[in-house]
């Protein structure tokens, strides 16, 4: 039987009794959603942009002065704006590297029947479920010298995650690798079980080995999604703040996010500051377009 499409409105509807056409009811939708997104995502990205060009002060009540490029001039020259910047690459790296391999491993494991998958899924999906504020904590006592269940499991004493400047970065890249590879986990799940089962079936008949069919049937069949989970890893780990602030205050864990809080309400350099989150969100879109690129490569494949 044919499926009948509705292209227009019951005409014993309350909808069409109130002379309601398609088109304004869409617009009843779309409309407030429009309006929503105009008031609190573009209009305040209008206004601070206008404000990266002054050397306004939300700490005073003087006027803002407009400046020109000087605020993007001497940021782009501050050789600890840079500092912060290769900070977050290092942790950027780290991390999003990290939630690959783990995330996609734990897919590959789960990409079989195996008992109890449905609920072994659930649970490795909890982490992400979990707010960052928690999250922090959480792993600030398992990483505590004097009790924390990290240094006995793994025999270390007393050893200072959080407090030794060249862990304390790698420590809170790990806690971000075990909230967010359930994340890629997902997603690679997802592809690994639309990939046809008689591409397999076909390689184990011409005696393929295990390492010929993932590099040749596995990952070039997951290879888009896979760089889809990476892309918005990048970008979320490029903006991270609240584990790096909630973990530690070590000088070499200020991420360019930390650097942006410091300035915009401890200094109080709010037009600097705005400045400094526009060129933020230059590399975080140029990031994304090189991603994004790569990503159609991989598709066209």
């Amino acid at each position: 039987m044919a499926t009948v499409v509705m292209t227009s409105l019951d005409s014993k509807s309350r909808a069409f009794s109130r002379g309601l056409s398609d088109i304004k009811i869409r617009n009843l939708f779309i409309v407030p959603t429009i309006l929503f997104l105009i008031i609190f995502n573009i209009f305040p990205l209008i206004y601070s942009l206008g404000y990266s060009f002054t050397d306004f002060r939300a700490s005073t009540n003087a006027p803002a002065n407009f400046v020109g490029l000087r605020n993007y001039r001497e940021l782009l020259n501050d050789p600890f704006i840079w500092s912060n910047f290769a900070i977050t690459a290092k942790y950027v790296i780290v991390s999003v590297a990290g939630q690959v391999i783990v995330g996609f491993g734990t897919a590959m494991l789960l990409n079989r029947d195996i008992p109890f998958k449905g609920l072994l899924t659930t649970l490795l999906l909890l982490p992400m479920m979990l707010s960052m504020a928690v999250v922090g904590l959480f792993w600030k006592l398992l990483y505590d010298p004097s009790f924390g269940i990290i240094n006995h499991a793994l025999g270390f004493g007393r050893f200072e995650w959080l407090s030794n400047p060249d862990m304390a970065l790698y420590a809170v890249a790990i806690t971000d690798i075990w909230m967010w590879s359930p994340f890629v986990m997902l997603l690679s799940l997802a592809g690994l079980s639309a990939v046809p089962k008689h591409l397999y079936e076909a390689a184990a008949i011409d005696r393929a080995g295990p390492f010929y069919t993932f590099f040749r049937i596995t990952l070039p069949l997951v290879a888009p999604i896979l760089m889809i989970a990476i892309i918005f890893r990048t970008m979320e780990a490029f903006k991270t703040f609240d584990l790096a602030y909630i973990l530690t205050s070590q000088p070499t864990t200020e991420v360019i996010s930390i650097r942006l809080y410091k300035m915009a309400f401890q200094e109080w350099q709010t037009g600097r500051s705005c400045a400094l989150a526009y060129i933020v969100l230059i590399m975080v879109l140029a990031i994304t377009n090189i991603y994004v690129k790569y990503l159609n490569k991989v598709k066209e494949r």
